[in-house]
């Protein structure tokens, strides 16, 4: 039975000390501290909180980091989704002020729970960690929860959350860049979800790893049907017209595969945690964005040698593609180790509060027209078809027929600088790796070629018409780019704690040492500067 939403007296303070808030701030504003704010209340500090700035460049920032004790207690133990929804969980959920965050910046956390319960909020890095997976920072409260009010249905069905914040802190000196997760855990039922967003940095550093959380927030169907995908008639929309916010929880992720551990995560531990665990267990120079830094930050891609697009990462502003465009052009070797890359345009826009990109919808697709694509989604057929073409920064197109499907990867050209130290040959394959969705129809850029390709299907031996294609081509500078055509490639590098694999259309096989040769050969490139 779904549990009833409405609007309680605010519960009081688990203290009952009567301090004021007045004093309480004024206590802790030496530390840097914790803030306790007025919808719930905090009895917990921690001293190790203090403003920075930012940490120089380090080479060995992330093996220093990942050599600290780690630990796998951010995995939830207890999820719970209310059925009525499909996606939410009422009981404890939460979201974050900021995508992403510098230290000594703030973050606040946004908390409801449906019954009022207290709740403790522990805060993790995400990373290798031998092996554990993560490591904890941080423990807030407990802070007494309350029930806050789901938000009306707004101007193009928003729902966006103004719930008043359970605490702020600003972020700490040594709080190196990456993906935090917060693990929010009642206290009386010990249920669980996550709150989650990044910490980055401006130090110079060999890779850039951006999250992909703007298709995240794309597919977030919280609280049951309000994706940037649902009209209010369809459950897979694609048209015009409807807007999303990040002022709201995560609901647990809305297709190919029964994650839990994404209810309140987005897609992080479904295509790219993998990636992030790998890279850390190599000890790379890497450091952590969000697609809005890429948005509002063209300067901070040039700090590193090379840029990972990693995972589902569909969904890209006007900016993001001349940012991104504009850095290659300066000599910025890129990777994309994702699918179905660069291909719907949004509009980043402030929420109600003023908050910069905090909002946004669908305002048109990357590249010409495709009448195939078309006839299988109509409702493509409203927008103007005025963006650049994405295959011009990727090598290939994201928005091709059938658009969905799975294949093995093939080479193609064994004697390309890609595959040295692979074995493979002309025609060998790697079971399972391209799927769900894939890049095909490879760009006319000069010197550019095709490293991989193969027919996609709907089942095992059932061919669906789709031609993938793995591509790199030269930058001006002497750098690359390299287009892996993929949402599934972080499956061939590792297979972290909780982490599950998927299987639609084909079924990847998991770490394999040629897909780890093949990003160690594209790594060892950028970090060298080779010509091509």
């Amino acid at each position: 039975m779904k549990p009833a939403r409405q609007n309680l007296p605010r519960a009081k303070k688990i203290n009952d000390s009567g301090i004021t808030r007045r004093d309480l701030l004024k206590g802790m504003a030496g530390l840097g501290a914790i803030t306790a704010l007025s919808s719930c209340s905090s009895i917990g500090k921690d001293s190790r909180d203090q403003t920075r700035s930012s940490i120089p460049g380090q080479s060995d920032l992330i093996r220093r980091e990942n050599e600290k004790p780690g630990t796998n207690d951010w995995l939830l133990q207890n999820t719970r989704i209310d059925p009525a929804t499909k996606y939410r969980c009422p009981w404890i959920e939460g979201y974050c002020s900021r995508t992403s965050v510098r230290a000594g910046e703030s973050i606040s956390f946004h908390v409801s729970t449906n019954p009022c319960a207290p709740f403790k909020l522990d805060i993790y890095r995400m990373g290798y960690y031998g092996g554990k997976g993560g490591r904890q920072v941080k423990s807030l409260g407990p802070f007494q929860g309350e029930i806050q009010p789901d938000p009306p249905i707004g101007k193009n069905r928003l729902r966006d959350c103004q719930w008043q914040p359970c605490a702020t802190i600003r972020i700490p000196r040594d709080w190196v860049s990456g993906v935090y997760l917060g693990k929010l855990t009642t206290e009386r039922e010990r249920l669980q979800s996550y709150v989650i967003f990044i910490v980055r940095d401006d130090r110079r550093a060999d890779f850039i790893f951006q999250c992909s959380d703007t298709t995240w927030q794309a597919y977030n169907r919280w609280p049951d049907q309000f994706s940037l995908y649902d009209d209010g008639k369809n459950e897979w929309y694609c048209g015009p017209g409807v807007d999303v916010s990040f002022n709201r929880p995560y609901g647990k992720y809305c297709q190919i595969l029964d994650a839990p551990l994404s209810t309140g995560s987005g897609e992080w531990f479904l295509w790219e945690f993998p990636l992030a665990y790998w890279l850390e267990a190599q000890g790379h120079d890497v450091t952590y964005i969000s697609n809005f830094d890429t948005h509002s930050d063209p300067h901070g891609l040039r700090r590193a040698k090379g840029f990972l697009s990693v995972g589902h990462d569909e969904y890209y502003s006007l900016e993001m593609y001349q940012n991104l465009r504009g850095a290659i052009a300066s000599g910025l070797n890129v990777a994309f180790l994702s699918g179905n890359t660069i291909c719907g345009r949004i509009d980043p826009r402030p929420g109600p509060t003023g908050v910069p990109n905090r909002i946004y919808g669908r305002t048109d697709y990357f590249g010409p027209r495709d009448e195939a694509m078309i006839k299988r989604f109509p409702t493509m057929a409203k927008f103007p078809y005025h963006s650049p073409n994405e295959a011009l920064v990727l090598g290939a197109r994201s928005n091709v027929a059938p658009c969905t499907g799975g294949a093995d990867w093939i080479c193609t050209i064994p004697d390309h600088w890609l595959y040295q130290g692979t074995e493979m040959k002309l025609g060998d394959r790697i079971p399972g790796l391209v799927g769900w969705e894939y890049h095909g129809e490879p760009a006319a850029i000069p010197g550019l070629v095709v490293v991989a390709t193969g027919a996609t299907q709907d089942d095992p031996g059932k061919l669906n018409g789709g031609v993938y294609a793995a591509t790199v081509y030269p930058g001006p500078k002497g750098n690359f780019v390299f287009n892996a055509t993929t949402c599934w490639w972080a499956d061939g590098l590792a297979e972290p704690p909780g982490y599950v694999r998927p299987s639609v259309y084909t079924t990847p096989q998991g770490p394999d040492r040629r897909v780890q040769q093949i990003t160690a050969n594209v790594l060892d490139r950028m970090r060298a500067g080779h010509i091509l």
